[in-house]
């Protein structure tokens, strides 16, 4: 019981802390000396209009760390389609890279068109006109992002994505819990469910549609999986002694978790049709922290049998364990890339806990945040940044770090404190 006690006390002091507004704001901490030089024209047009379209856009670039946006007011012409574009005059700015666009509304939202422009080239490289219902420009410039973004790297754009995340606000008895979910730049918050009792440990379903968490409103710690969309959700797991750090497969089709009700925390996988329960894992030890390989036929976990916590693979079906880190006295909380060929987790240096990096083909560990009270990593569908709770000061902060560790950005709440985020797969 004792052993126990001290892993729920751990948990909990991993718990996020909330805001009355939910909505986070960026600040790029860092940007990479190798970022590509685009320009992002105001739009055509969009004065008026509830989001600055442009500005979205060139946010997000920025967020990536592998673009650096023209400030607006080094911009000596505006054009607003490819045709207008003088060549010259974007090259004497050093802009590799420009997007222009038009914006009007029509009779039941607006009409986009935007265009992506090669300077050095001296091409188009994307035309295109995105049609919005309703009010939902953000939604739409995301998507522009997305387009522009892939055009030029070939790697698909995440900004369209979303975040979770778990606020906490108050003291002591008066603590009120909420789990939220956003877009990935931390805007248009929705809270999925609010409690005076811990929650903990969200998990998107590979189709974005629901989330899986740890609750502790009926006194006791609690798996559930809930509808995003429509808040219907059910209790999954409620053994005695550990729930805890649900993760769903790559399929959909079940869910791995962190249980005690046999004696110390194990690894099991739940059925979710079904309600079956498989135990992965036999030992003497803590296993917890669970992840699934993007293939689904291993799973990756934090055990402290070696006599402090490392990160371990087990490969289903085949009674395989095997040990995968071996740099330094502690690492945890490791999750896959989306290729399967890296690793990202929390790793104790000399300078405290930090987001590193592991390739499984030869094992390097490379650290990439600079902060030194991290946890809980989550990866974007892309592989391009990595999500993780932090300390800024006395309060708990969401942060990003790209996945080669040159550029970064921070997302602070308002108020209060956040953390346990979890990045959602693509939504389409």
């Amino acid at each position: 019981m004792q052993t126990l006690s001290k892993v729920w006390l751990f948990c909990v002091l991993l718990l996020i802390s909330s805001v009355a507004n939910a909505n986070l704001t960026i600040e790029i901490t860092r940007g990479s000396d190798q970022a590509l030089p685009i320009g992002v024209v105001p739009f055509a047009g969009s004065e008026g209009l509830p989001e600055d379209i442009a500005q979205i856009v060139q946010d997000d670039l920025e967020r990536s760390g592998l673009f650096e946006p023209l400030e607006r007011s080094a911009m000596f012409d505006r054009p607003s389609q490819a045709s207008d574009v003088e060549f010259g005059t974007w090259r004497s700015l050093d802009v590799r890279y420009l997007v222009v666009g038009r914006a009007q509304q029509t009779g039941g939202g607006y009409e986009l068109q935007f265009d992506l422009v090669d300077i050095s080239g001296q091409r188009p490289m994307i035309s295109e006109t995105v049609t919005v219902s309703g009010n939902d420009l953000r939604g739409a410039a995301h998507y522009i992002s997305d387009q522009v973004f892939e055009a030029i790297t070939d790697i698909r754009g995440a900004f369209s994505t979303r975040i979770a995340y778990v606020t906490a606000q108050g003291l002591g008895d008066n603590m009120q819990f909420g789990l939220y979910v956003a877009d990935a730049d931390g805007r248009r918050s929705q809270q999925v469910l609010t409690s005076d009792q811990p929650i903990m440990s969200p998990s998107w379903s590979p189709d974005g549609r629901k989330l899986a968490y740890v609750s502790f409103e009926t006194g006791k710690a609690s798996i559930y999986i809930q509808d995003v969309n429509t808040g219907q959700r059910v209790q999954a797991t409620s053994f005695d002694g550990i729930n805890g750090a649900p993760t769903w497969s790559p399929d959909g089709r079940r869910i791995a978790m962190s249980l005690s009700k046999d004696g110390q925390p194990e690894i099991y996988v739940l059925d979710v049709a079904n309600r079956s329960l498989d135990r992965i894992t036999q030992s003497n030890s803590i296993d917890t922290e669970p992840a699934w390989s993007p293939d689904g036929r291993s799973i990756i976990f934090t055990s402290d049998r070696s006599g402090g916590p490392q990160i371990y693979q087990h490969v289903m079906g085949s009674g395989e364990t095997n040990r995968l880190t071996f740099t330094g006295n502690y690492n945890a909380r490791a999750r896959f890339s989306p290729d399967g060929e890296q690793i990202f987790l929390i790793h104790r240096s000399s300078r405290g806990f930090q987001v590193a990096k592991q390739d499984l083909d030869g094992g390097r560990l490379v650290v990439l945040s600079d902060s030194t009270r991290d946890e809980s990593p989550s990866v974007a569908p892309n592989g391009t940044m990595v999500i993780f709770a932090t300390q800024q000061g006395s309060s708990g902060v969401l942060s990003a770090v790209s996945a080669d560790g040159r550029s970064s950005f921070r997302l602070p709440a308002a108020q209060g404190d956040v953390r346990d985020p979890a990045w959602s797969p693509f939504l389409n």
